[in-house]
């Protein structure tokens, strides 16, 4: 009887012992540094470029309508052509319009001969000088209505308001057309604007005369070169950004009204605070990095990025020069916890450093 518990006894030991040793093993490896790579943070030369996506608008736009309700006598033009300012290219009936200004200018004519005679009469003081002036006010107005129908006929020429490239022609030969009817659009695309928006935080950094480059999913790598036109006066209340017009030459008519296009603006040169893109962790809304503190302990400092490069981040706020961050090995760490420092693999160079910012997206 006495062998069971004496055995139970050892055995229970031996567990206490174990645990004992694990125990001590964890403490152990909690002790033990974790070895990483630091780096320290230092300025370098940083060219901050803007990216946005804009749409292309025409520098003129129109569409071409009649003021008119009329049968379409001509067709001057076909879909795609381009055209000269004054150029016709619709022409409408206009056969009432040509008869009623017959007889308006006859009226005319008799109108001025009549106060030609009284004129004449009122000189010799046969009539009333109230005649003469009566007579002068009815030949006015004879003149004043061959004036309107001249300009109803008028209106039966459409004609292009400016040069530029016609779109699809939406009417025949025959067809009556009235007010509002569409005939066909009209851009000048001759020279081109690219609307983007750009965040309130990034206002300060754009103004009139600065260089732009501009990329279409059309053309792949060809790049359009241009420069801003307009920034404008308001924001808009919802994305709290304002929308920025750039101008960009268009001589072979590649960028069309409604294209979506790429947009860099590239800001200058400064000295900034860069450190390795894998030394940036993010954790739900958290952006930070492990900085290493005099005892070898690392601490979160949280940081706002101000722009990327492929490999690189600058950082805006959280850290300074001469701090000493992990950069290797990050995903081991938690606050507090001891570090080995190492050398970097490679030193990272001390070239310049080109960024391209997301207009549409707030650096955090």
């Amino acid at each position: 009887m006495l062998l069971p518990v004496a055995a139970a006894a050892l055995l229970s030991l031996g567990a206490c012992g174990d645990r004992a040793a694990g125990a001590q093993e964890q403490r152990a490896d909690r002790d033990r540094p974790i070895p990483v790579v630091v780096e320290t943070v230092r300025e370098q030369p940083w060219i901050d470029s803007l990216r946005a996506l804009g749409t292309v608008q025409a520098r003129e736009s129109v569409t071409l309508t009649a003021k008119v309700s009329e049968t379409v006598q001509q067709v001057h033009f076909e879909s795609g052509q381009e055209v000269r300012r004054g150029a016709p290219l619709i022409t409408l009936s206009g056969q009432q319009q040509f008869a009623a200004l017959a007889s308006a200018e006859a009226a005319a004519k008799e109108a001025e001969q009549l106060y030609q005679r009284q004129s004449q009469l009122a000189r010799q003081q046969l009539i009333a000088r109230a005649s003469l002036d009566t007579q002068r006010a009815m030949r006015d107005a004879a003149r004043a209505q061959v004036a309107e129908i001249r300009a109803n006929l008028s209106d039966r020429v459409i004609r292009a308001p400016f040069g530029g490239v016609l779109g699809i022609r939406q009417v025949s030969p025959g067809a009556l057309v009235t007010p509002g009817t569409v005939i066909a659009t009209l851009d000048d695309v001759s020279r081109v604007y690219v609307d983007f928006p750009v965040p309130e935080t990034e206002l300060a950094g754009v103004a009139p005369g600065q260089a732009l480059a501009g990329r279409s999913g059309t053309y792949g790598e060809r790049e359009f070169d241009g420069t801003v036109n307009t920034v404008s006066a308001r924001l808009d209340a919802g994305s709290r950004a304002a929308i920025v017009r750039g101008d960009f030459a268009n001589p072979d008519h590649a960028l069309k009204p409604g294209m979506l296009v790429e947009v860099r603006l590239a800001r200058g040169q400064r000295p900034a605070l860069v450190v390795p893109e894998i030394a940036v962790q993010q954790l739900g809304s958290e952006t930070f990095v492990w900085r290493v503190k005099a005892d070898s302990t690392v601490e979160k400092a949280d940081v706002v990025v101000g722009g990327r490069i492929p490999g690189k981040v600058m950082l805006r706020e959280g850290v300074k020069a001469g701090d000493r961050i992990v950069t290797e090995g990050v995903g081991k760490l938690q606050a507090g916890a001891k570090i080995a420092a190492g050398a970097p693999a490679a030193a990272a160079a001390n070239g310049l450093q080109t960024a391209t910012r997301p207009a549409g997206s707030a650096a955090r």
